[in-house]
């Protein structure tokens, strides 16, 4: 495997969007695009191309399956969009249609790398991935609740009047109207959030803390309402996980990884905490959880995995 070289399979706003922010961050030397529109593909390229006397040097072109045979990181995309109204859950039958189309073109050239991927819904799709690939568990990623958690902190930050990355907290669970905030282990540079609440006298009563839940939730909502589509903050998302894989940082995400007896969850891919590295997934962790998260987050699974057996999966 080259170490240097990603490739990126959708050429949308989100694809290209990841494409611009991987660019900036000089992890890669090669970069491959690849869509259904071949066309896209290359005017992305082209544009993108031109931009790296402003950066470091780098190889970006579109190309076709072929070009993966010796790709260390796969980022799939492609999909349909969520419109206003869906829910990702609305997506999936189209979307495993199009994975179905991908996924075997994938291996047929590369068995070794690492997929990572962000079409919606991120979790059921990347457990179709891992199924349709056959690749270990640890070497197929979804993108998770990452995004989720990134706004999470940035709405706190906002409503305390402080540096959102000295916040710590994480949303868990599906990508979508099931996942859930876990309060009872949140805190600020150490110190429990309801003790920083008390401290800043901002959080008049518990439904405080719902409301902001709720805004997290409903994020991707209000941005497609607006704009029709999210693109930027999920790049920043996939960036940072990238980082972690490149770097060989051995981060805590909230990635969706395999899930196989933990809190009494098996086989499925869930937004949940993990130690990511050069080779994926290296260990899921368990966090502490009250009883009425450790709930929901059953929830969560439920509906996630009835979601995946009427697919067929």
């Amino acid at each position: 495997m080259n170490l240097k070289k990603c490739a990126i399979i959708g050429c949308g706003f989100v694809g290209a969007s990841i494409a611009f922010s991987l660019l900036e961050s000089g992890l890669f030397s090669e970069m491959v695009l690849i869509d259904i529109n071949k066309d896209k593909a290359e005017g992305e390229a082209m544009d993108l191309s031109h931009a790296i006397p402003f950066g470091r040097p780098m190889k970006i072109y579109a190309g076709d399956y072929s070009d993966l045979k010796d790709c260390y990181l796969v980022i799939i995309t492609a999909g349909g969009i969520q419109k206003p109204g869906q829910s990702r859950l609305d997506l999936v039958n189209t979307n495993i249609n199009i994975l179905k189309g991908i996924v075997p073109n994938i291996i047929k050239y590369n068995t070794d790398g690492i997929l990572l991927v962000v079409s919606n819904p991120v979790d059921v799709l990347t457990y179709v991935t891992w199924k349709l690939s056959g690749f270990p568990s640890e070497r197929v990623i979804g993108s998770g609740t990452v995004l989720d958690t990134a706004r999470l902190k940035y709405l706190l930050g906002e409503h305390f009047g402080i540096d959102s990355r000295s916040i710590h907290a994480f949303i868990i669970g599906e990508h979508g109207d099931s996942e859930l905030a876990v309060w009872s282990s949140a805190n600020v540079s150490g110190l429990d959030l309801k003790d920083f609440c008390n401290l800043c006298g901002k959080c008049e009563n518990s439904q405080t803390l719902k409301n902001l839940y709720q805004d997290v939730k409903n994020s991707a909502y209000e941005v497609i309402k607006r704009k029709g589509s999210t693109y930027y903050a999920i790049a920043m998302a996939v960036r940072r996980i990238v980082e972690a894989i490149v770097r060989n940082e051995h981060s805590v995400l909230p990635v969706s990884c395999y899930i196989d007896s933990h809190y009494g969850i098996s086989d499925l891919y869930l937004g949940i905490p993990a130690i990511v590295g050069e080779k994926g997934i290296e260990k899921v962790i368990d966090i502490p959880l009250d009883e009425s998260e450790k709930n929901a987050l059953i929830s969560s699974a439920q509906i996630l995995k009835k979601v995946i057996n009427d697919t067929g999966f």
